[in-house]
């Protein structure tokens, strides 16, 4: 296993395969709390892709950094209108670095599940901690796993399903917490199918990574409109502050 990296044949057409994320009753509520906890302050992207949520936080007036492992996305975010605006560093989100001090880091739609071993996951903690000011924040966004949900005996579940994708999950190696993500889709009127592997993070799990890093938990919300968490919460966005006094373990 290894970090989950996206070739030219998936970053030419990932815009339209998450056309949903654009809309604005998604994407407005993400950047209006980013913008709220960036403050006056440089905010970084871990895993910045095409630039979904970084230009239109960009556009909001916030300094907006990036680190992304495929220069494919890269290449994407750099056709876009003010996407020569934002700062890109090429490397693995889990060790590579932007000379920025930071009061926000953030990582969004399930990306650190990209990272397929525990020891990577918790080293992009440690990466975004590095990163931000006495009392930054990072977000992290993720869903919650769905294992618990699927019958006796049952290994995979269809978690997306309309006209022009259908997505289904399976879970391989329920010791190791990997599940693989399959996508059927029509892109440009052309059937495409993709599947990649992800580790998934339970919430505890993702607030002991935290900790390690020096980071501590300040609020946990269903979504990014800040609904509550609940035992039925099938997402999570949550909020870490890095602690002063403490150093990353």
């Amino acid at each position: 296993m290894g970090t989950v990296t996206w070739g030219p044949e998936i970053a030419e057409h990932y815009d339209e395969g998450v056309a949903g994320r654009f809309a604005p009753e998604v994407l407005d509520p993400t950047v209006d709390l980013l913008a709220e906890l960036a403050g006056g302050g440089v905010a970084l992207e871990l895993a910045v892709g095409t630039g979904r949520v970084a230009l239109p936080l960009r556009a909001r007036g916030v300094e907006v950094a990036g680190i992304e492992l495929s220069r494919h996305m890269v290449e994407q975010l750099r056709s876009k209108p003010g996407g020569d605006e934002i700062e890109v560093v090429v490397g693995d989100m889990a060790s590579a670095t932007v000379d920025r001090r930071c009061s926000l880091a953030f990582l969004v739609f399930n990306t650190i599940m990209n990272l397929t071993t525990q020891a990577e996951q918790v080293a992009v903690f440690r990466t975004a901690a590095a990163h931000l000011d006495p009392g930054g924040a990072f977000v992290v966004e993720v869903l919650v796993p769905g294992i618990d949900r699927l019958p006796r005996g049952e290994v995979a579940r269809v978690f997306h399903h309309d006209e022009r994708h259908v997505g289904v999950e399976t879970f391989d190696d329920p010791v190791g917490q990997i599940s693989w993500s399959h996508h059927w889709r029509d892109v440009g009127g052309r059937f495409t199918y993709d599947a990649a592997p992800y580790r998934y993070v339970w919430p505890s799990e993702l607030d002991l990574m935290a900790e390690l890093a020096g980071l501590e938990l300040e609020d946990r919300w269903a979504d990014w409109d800040r609904s509550p968490f609940t035992a039925d919460s099938e997402n999570q966005v949550v909020v870490y502050r890095r602690a002063t006094g403490i150093t990353p373990t």
